[in-house]
């Protein structure tokens, strides 16, 4: 049993790259997953303006 990355063996590094793709892919795969779930059937909601307002007076001072 080696506790030391440098002096693995061949098959001690090949098992560490084949972890780390599948959990990569894994990864990946719940991103795409997750992101496939959104509802782009959406439409754009319109605000309508209303009636004009005119404004007299608003109280404050101006500074100039």
């Amino acid at each position: 049993m080696n506790h030391s990355i440098h002096s693995a063996d061949r098959a001690t590094h090949l098992k560490i790259v084949v972890v780390a793709l599948a959990a990569g892919i894994a990864v990946a795969a719940f991103g795409i997953v997750a992101r496939s779930n959104v509802d782009y059937s959406q439409t754009a909601q319109v605000i309508k303006a209303g009636k004009p307002v005119a404004i007299t007076s608003s109280g404050t001072s101006a500074v100039r």
